[in-house]
């Protein structure tokens, strides 16, 4: 087997799956945020400051889902197939959900009547809280396994057998993870009466992250063994959680001092070290099996051939700099509060 650095290729592609959808997460979570926080702002200025905080950005986060999605088919495509023949319905209503959400964004302003304007609020809010629950929701039954058979059939015997109560936490989890990150985010852009709301919400969003995230830390070491087996046989990777519980923490603090941008970036931090330990939990497994562990799919079983790992390696190191280089350029250019004006949503 081919390796670079003394790391094989599989793996290498599977850091960079993994830190394709870490960029989508953090990059797509505070808009997620941001619009799920929308119906609490009644003012209409309000709104139209929270929708143009994330109007000039929102679709290029979603490059890193496209990036991200196309990387996973590329290189693990068993895994790809399988995932979405088990996740079918959440992936359908995820498409639905971020078709509203886009439509909502650039409808909204095209009609002044009140009605109009408040429809599109609604699918725009729910939109957003919907997309962050369902991605929460399909990590966590990537967590607590899947329905997979021999073969790689999927053995699934119900269309909500993606709703278990483990998924379900980690739903929430990840919603007010991004409600708080979504709130740090727009501190950054508003100023005024809507910025102390702000304030407000940013700590309501932390303190139910912190709640949801220590009772799903208790529910994964009480009843899925399979998952707490991993930090009884490697005791360091506890620090792993201790260090989210931290950088959360520090968020409220600097964010008391209105150091926004620290907090945002510890926000960001947290994001990248919770799926740093889903990873470190499945390795190297891509998909667990909730009927038979003989029926979990590995990185190595699951892989494209080796020299089509090795070009796409290739691609990878001069893309990755692109879209970087792209993404910074455009967080750049639209940094600072955010001004109304006549081409404003």
């Amino acid at each position: 087997m081919e390796t670079f650095l003394g790391i094989d290729y599989p793996t290498l592609w599977f850091l960079v799956v993994g830190g394709l959808f870490s960029g989508y997460a953090i990059l797509d979570g505070f808009d997620f945020g941001a619009g799920a926080w929308h119906l609490f702002f009644r003012k209409e200025e309000e709104r139209r400051v929270a929708l143009n905080a994330v109007g000039p950005i929102w679709d290029g986060n979603e490059v890193w889902l496209v990036i991200g999605g196309g990387a996973l088919f590329a290189g693990f495509p068993v895994v790809y197939a399988t995932l979405f023949s088990a996740m079918y319905i959440p992936f359908i209503l995820f498409l639905l959900f971020i078709i509203f959400r886009a439509i909502s964004i650039e409808f909204r302003s095209k009609e002044e009547m009140a009605w109009w304007r408040k429809t599109w609020d609604i699918a725009y809010s729910v939109s957003s809280i919907m997309l962050a629950f369902l991605l929460g929701v399909v990590l966590g039954n990537l967590l607590t396994g899947i329905a997979i058979g021999p073969d790689l059939s999927y053995l699934g015997d119900g269309l909500f057998d993606f709703l278990n109560p483990y998924a379900l936490m980690v739903g929430l989890t990840t919603l007010s993870l991004f409600l708080s990150h979504g709130a740090i985010f727009l501190l950054l852009k508003t100023e005024g009466q809507m910025f102390e709301r702000l304030t407000q919400l940013a700590r309501a969003g932390m303190i139910a992250f912190m709640v949801t995230f220590g009772l799903t830390t208790l529910y994964t070491l009480l009843y899925m063994p399979h998952l707490s087996d991993f930090f009884r046989e490697h005791p360091v990777a506890f620090l792993l959680p201790l260090a989210v519980f931290l950088s959360i923490a520090n968020v409220p603090r600097l964010a008391s001092k209105r150091l926004y941008l620290r907090a945002f970036l510890f926000s960001s931090l947290t994001i990248s070290m919770l799926l740093m330990l889903v990873a470190f939990e499945l390795y190297p497994n891509l998909l667990l099996s909730s009927i038979d562990p003989q029926h979990d799919i590995d990185i190595y079983e699951a892989a494209s051939s080796q020299k089509a790992l090795g070009i796409m390696l290739t691609i990878a190191a001069i893309g990755t700099p692109l879209v970087l280089g792209y993404t910074a350029f455009v967080y750049k250019t639209f940094s600072g509060k955010v001004k109304l004006d006549e081409h404003s949503y």
